[in-house]
């Protein structure tokens, strides 16, 4: 999966606080995760979250 920063993907699993879409902010061997509903950031290991993420959200898809 081709993740770059500042991208917002959508996650398999909804958040607690209702959402599903996460901005992209640190790409390594970890990857950053904001939460676009609530603000909570977390680190995931990459093999974790690129099996977490449903699909990269499109320019369109992230104004809706």
């Amino acid at each position: 999966m081709d993740l770059h920063l500042h991208d917002h993907v959508e996650l398999k699993k909804q958040h607690p606080c209702g959402s599903k879409r996460w901005e992209i902010l640190r790409v390594g061997m970890d990857i950053k995760l904001k939460c676009l509903g609530c603000g909570h950031e977390l680190m995931l290991p990459r093999s974790r979250a690129e099996k977490s993420i449903r699909k990269i959200l499109t320019e369109e898809e992230k104004n809706r």
